[in-house]
């Protein structure tokens, strides 16, 4: 005879499974590194700069 299953404990365990292949999904989706969103700041920055050395008064 087979070990009795914790029904409870097996419809967590796939819930939380489903939220983490879910959460994975959209890191890959949308989700951008530090150093990415640091480069993109910055460059985001300089073309300010840019633009407000371009302006006459």
């Amino acid at each position: 005879m087979a070990d009795p299953i914790n029904l409870n404990r097996f419809r967590k365990q796939q819930a939380r499974m489903k939220k983490r292949a879910q959460a994975d999904e959209n890191a890959v989706k949308f989700g951008r590194t530090k150093a990415v969103k640091t480069l993109e700041d910055a460059q985001r920055e300089k073309q300010k700069r840019d633009l407000d050395g371009h302006k006459t008064e």
